[in-house]
Protein backbone atom coordinates (compact mmCIF):
# COMPACT_ATOMS: atom_id res chain seq x y z
CA UNK A 1 0.00 0.00 0.00
CA UNK A 2 2.99 2.04 0.41
CA UNK A 3 3.67 2.27 -3.25
CA UNK A 4 0.71 4.34 -4.17
CA UNK A 5 0.41 7.95 -4.61
CA UNK A 6 -2.36 9.37 -2.96
CA UNK A 7 -4.35 10.39 -5.78
CA UNK A 8 -4.32 6.63 -7.11
CA UNK A 9 -5.74 5.58 -3.78
CA UNK A 10 -8.31 8.39 -4.00
CA UNK A 11 -8.71 6.86 -7.63
CA UNK A 12 -9.23 2.88 -5.83
CA UNK A 13 -11.70 4.36 -3.56
CA UNK A 14 -13.10 6.30 -5.76
CA UNK A 15 -14.13 2.92 -7.98
CA UNK A 16 -15.35 1.01 -4.82
CA UNK A 17 -17.50 3.66 -4.17
CA UNK A 18 -18.93 3.94 -7.81
CA UNK A 19 -20.08 -0.23 -7.44
CA UNK A 20 -16.91 -1.30 -9.62
CA UNK A 21 -15.67 -4.49 -8.99
CA UNK A 22 -11.80 -5.08 -7.60
CA UNK A 23 -10.96 -6.51 -10.87
CA UNK A 24 -12.43 -4.01 -13.21
CA UNK A 25 -11.18 -1.29 -10.80
CA UNK A 26 -7.17 -3.11 -10.95
CA UNK A 27 -7.62 -3.29 -14.59
CA UNK A 28 -8.33 0.06 -14.99
CA UNK A 29 -5.87 1.14 -13.16
CA UNK A 30 -3.30 -1.03 -14.43
CA UNK A 31 -2.69 -2.26 -10.90
CA UNK A 32 -2.92 -5.55 -9.21
CA UNK A 33 -5.81 -6.88 -7.45
CA UNK A 34 -4.27 -7.70 -4.47
CA UNK A 35 -3.38 -3.91 -3.97
CA UNK A 36 -7.03 -2.78 -4.95
CA UNK A 37 -8.56 -5.40 -2.09
CA UNK A 38 -5.95 -3.83 0.22
CA UNK A 39 -6.40 -0.41 -0.21
CA UNK A 40 -10.55 -0.76 0.07
CA UNK A 41 -10.11 -2.58 2.93
CA UNK A 42 -8.20 -0.30 4.38
CA UNK A 43 -10.57 2.23 3.63
CA UNK A 44 -13.41 0.11 4.58
CA UNK A 45 -12.04 -0.95 7.67
CA UNK A 46 -9.94 1.81 9.32
CA UNK A 47 -11.18 5.26 7.31
CA UNK A 48 -8.10 6.10 6.21
CA UNK A 49 -6.43 5.53 2.68
CA UNK A 50 -2.88 6.04 3.50
CA UNK A 51 -0.40 4.18 5.35
CA UNK A 52 -0.08 5.34 8.76
CA UNK A 53 3.91 4.55 8.08
CA UNK A 54 4.11 8.48 7.03
CA UNK A 55 5.23 11.18 9.18
CA UNK A 56 8.05 8.93 11.14
CA UNK A 57 11.14 10.93 12.32
CA UNK A 58 12.53 13.43 14.09
CA UNK A 59 10.59 16.26 15.14
CA UNK A 60 11.47 19.61 13.67
CA UNK A 61 13.44 21.04 15.95
CA UNK A 62 11.67 24.76 15.04
CA UNK A 63 8.53 26.18 16.02
CA UNK A 64 6.35 28.04 12.75
CA UNK A 65 7.63 31.56 14.36
CA UNK A 66 11.29 30.74 14.51
CA UNK A 67 10.65 29.55 10.90
CA UNK A 68 8.87 32.44 10.10
CA UNK A 69 12.23 34.74 11.52
CA UNK A 70 14.38 32.40 9.95
CA UNK A 71 12.84 33.29 6.69
CA UNK A 72 12.58 36.76 7.32
CA UNK A 73 16.23 37.03 8.10
CA UNK A 74 17.47 35.28 5.09
CA UNK A 75 14.74 37.19 2.62
CA UNK A 76 16.98 40.24 3.54
CA UNK A 77 20.43 39.23 3.13
CA UNK A 78 20.51 36.15 1.69
CA UNK A 79 23.80 35.60 1.85
CA UNK A 80 24.06 35.41 5.62
CA UNK A 81 26.56 32.79 6.75
CA UNK A 82 24.82 30.57 9.85
CA UNK A 83 27.02 32.37 12.50
CA UNK A 84 25.71 35.87 11.20
CA UNK A 85 21.93 34.10 11.71
CA UNK A 86 22.39 32.87 15.17
CA UNK A 87 23.88 36.58 16.63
Amino acid sequence: MGDFLDFQRGQIVGACLAAASVTGTATLLRVSRAAVSKVVTTCTNHGRTSSTKRNIGQKSKLSERDRHTLNRILSINHRSTAKKVTA
